[in-house]
Order: C-alpha cells, then structure tokens, then sequence
C-alpha cells in the first residue's frame, strides 16, 4: 500500500489540476467560433472525467481540490466548489466565505459550479441562499436559478426592488434569461440608473423582454462606447434592431477604435445579404480577412470546410505570441480559430448564388430568421453561432427563456430532445 500512496496522490493532483485548466479552456469555448455541440461535448466529458476522479477519491479527492483554491484563481475554485456542493456539510458555504472576505474575483467559479452541477445537488441550498442577508450569497442564489433555468417566482421581483446592487444586477440578468416579461417594468425604471453596470443590464433585459423603444436605445448606447460591455451590448442591440436602425447604428460607430471590425462584426448581426459584396472585399486584407469570412457564413450559411473554400494563412503572417524572449504579447488572437477565405472561390460562389438572397431581408446562417431555423443552429452550429441563435429566439418570444449555450452539455441535449425549456 505504502508504495502505492505517491502513485495515488499523483494521479489525484493530475486531476485537480487538469481539471482547472479545463474549465478555463470551457470558459473561452462557451463564446468559441471553432467548437461545434460534439467538441463542446467532448469538452464537458473530460472536464467532467477529472471531477469524477476526485470525487470518487473521497476525502483525498476533496483534499486535492481544496489545496488548489491556494492559487486563489476562479477556475480553482470551481473545481472545490463542484466537490464541495455535492457535499451535505459547510464546504461549500465556507469557499463562500473565503470569497467574500478576501477573493471577489474567484466568484465566477462559484456560479459555475452552481450551474455545474445536477439540481438535485442543489436540494435547499439554494432557498437558503436566496434566503441569507448576505448579497454575495443572495446573488449566488440568483445565479444558480437562471443557469438552470429555474424561476424563482415573485422573488425575483422583490429583490429588484430592494436589493442591493450588485443582487439587483444579477436579478435583472436573471429576468432577461428567464423570460420574466411580467418584470419589464421594473427593467425599465433602472433605465436612468446612475450606475453604469446596473443600467446596463436593466437595458440589456428589456430588450429581451421587449422593449424596442427606450431600453434599445439605452443599448445602442452601450455599444457605442469602448469597454467590457460594448461586445455584449453592440451584438444585442443589433440584432433586436431592424435592419434600417442597425445599419445607422454601424454608421454611428464609424469614429470609434476598432470600428472596422465593429462594422463587419455588425454586418453579420443584421444579416443583410447588401453587405456580402462589401465583406468579400474585406477577406482581402489579412487583418480582417478572417472575421469578414465569419460574417460572410453567418449571412449565407456556407459550410467552408464542405465547399472546401479555406486556405493556408498569408505567406509571412504572424499570428499570436511569437517566440522573441523580449515580446511581452502572449496573449492569443481573437480570430486564431477562424478559418482563412478563399476569395476567389468565395467570389465564384457569390456570383453563382448571390441572386437567391434577397437585400433587406435578415438572414441568418442562410435562410429567413425563424424559430426553427435558430434552433437548427442550436443543434447543429458552433458556439459562437448558437450564441446569437439563442439570442435570436428570445428576441422573437419575449416570454421564452434565453436558451443557456454555456450549460453543460448533456443539459444542453436533454433540453433540446425534450423542447426549448419553457
């Protein structure tokens, strides 16, 4: 026994570790333009192979992921916290309270793992987070409802009312992913809100809930300035918008740092068939060659891997950290995992097949936006495209849940073999 001890305490380190490590990749997948539903699935399985290893360790495994939380970075968290939920004791509560003294930064990994984890997991914890005078708690409660989907009730209106801020902020999400158009309402009185955060999400809710008017121009607002909520805001607003308002707003953004890219990004959240022209003739610049192809499919649904239209990157072109000792970038590219156009065969195509697109119809991944064409995407579509499916589908029924492209995968089947969760 006693030589199989470090064999053990190996293995078990392996799979704390490698479990941090893929959640951070899950992290980046959620939003990915390369992972299709298998890959994503794939993901999940193996994330979901290195949990098991700990769990089925017992108090060793629990001890393993416990000793990562030292390195205080969310994705360690997540690892304990899945552990610890699934536990019928305090853990959990105490990562809760580690990360409200000391590590606000590490909460994502705590909502993840409520989000993790199977319901009948969650039993009473989550009443009695929802229930505690904690905010960090109450916004945890809060988290874990609308990851799964579930209503809390008049709850959710109640602490719209009167809860602190950073509770209120997760409710109004929460009301926009649930589909709670009884609270448009009171989305709509946090529009004037001082706090940019909070009106931010008071705006980003109403538009899911319905409202075309204040709330979208709020918005629209968001997308025009520089900063973490512009990508959220700017997708959005485009694609609540119809196509006339959509294409002013792009205009809008002419003057703003990256407007190049803002606009090709927003051709394809509008999905009007007029800017294909405009965005083959983007392809040829490799800067935004592979961004314009994006667009270019979420317009027209082409597969480029079928019709065989991708080729090798430019001759000489660097992408991502090089290996100079003195180059301080290291961080990956946005567009590393698109593929690079062929312009002569995506021309070829687009003369050959332009004319059945009509100009000023909104299209997406080819055809008419409906709602069995956006669940088709869900099935069927990479991350990034059933993003914007889902997006699409509470656009349309402004009582339907925001379909949750980030839950589990084997969650995300269930739900889409049985029905869009209602």
């Amino acid at each position: 026994m006693s030589g199989a001890a470090p064999v053990i305490e190996s293995i078990l380190a392996e799979h704390a570790d490698e479990a941090s490590f893929l959640w951070l990749q899950r992290t980046s997948a959620v939003h990915a333009p390369n992972y299709s539903p298998q890959q994503f699935a794939d993901l999940d399985e193996r994330l979901a192979a290195h949990i098991d290893g700990l769990r089925v360790a017992g108090e060793e495994g629990w001890l393993h992921a416990l000793a990562l939380i030292d390195n205080e970075g969310p994705e360690d968290f997540f690892v304990a916290a899945v552990l610890a939920i699934e536990a019928v004791d305090s853990r959990f509560d105490d990562l809760v309270e580690r990360a409200r003294e000391d590590l606000p930064e590490v909460v994502p990994g705590l909502i993840s793992a409520l989000g993790w984890v199977e319901p009948k997991h969650l039993g009473g914890r989550v009443k009695a987070l929802l229930d505690d005078a904690s905010p960090l708690r109450q916004k945890l409660g809060v988290a874990a409802c609308a990851l799964h989907r579930r209503d809390p009730g008049a709850l959710l209106g109640e602490l719209l009312a009167s809860a602190p801020d950073s509770v209120r902020i997760r409710a109004l999400r929460a009301a926009g992913e649930l589909g709670r158009a009884d609270l448009l309402p009171q989305a709509q009185s946090l529009l004037g809100e001082a706090k940019p955060e909070l009106r931010f999400w008071a705006a980003w809710a109403a538009v899911l809930l319905g409202d075309r008017a204040q709330a979208l121009d709020a918005l629209a607002a968001f997308a025009l300035k520089s900063g973490p909520r512009q990508p959220r805001a700017f997708q959005l607003a485009l694609q609540a918008m119809e196509i006339a308002p959509g294409h002013a707003l792009l205009l809008d953004g002419a003057t703003l740092p990256g407007a190049q890219r803002l606009r090709i990004l927003g051709s394809g959240f509008i999905g009007d068939a007029r800017y294909v022209p405009w965005l083959i003739e983007q392809m040829t610049q490799p800067a935004t060659a592979r961004i314009a192809a994006e667009a270019f499919v979420t317009i027209t649904g082409v597969d480029f891997n079928l019709a065989q239209m991708e080729v090798p990157p430019p001759d000489g072109f660097e992408d991502g950290p090089t290996e100079d000792p003195d180059d301080d970038n290291v961080e990956l590219p946005e567009d590393i995992a698109l593929p690079w156009p062929d312009v002569d065969k995506i021309r070829a195509w687009w003369q050959k097949n332009g004319a059945r697109f009509t100009p000023g119809t909104r299209l997406f991944m080819g055809q008419p936006l409906s709602p069995d064409s956006c669940t088709g995407v869900l099935r069927q579509g990479f991350q990034r495209q059933r993003v914007a499916a889902a997006l699409h589908l509470a656009l349309l029924d402004a009582r339907a849940p925001l379909f949750a492209t980030s839950a589990p995968a084997w969650r995300q089947q269930r739900w889409l073999g049985d029905g869009i969760p209602l």
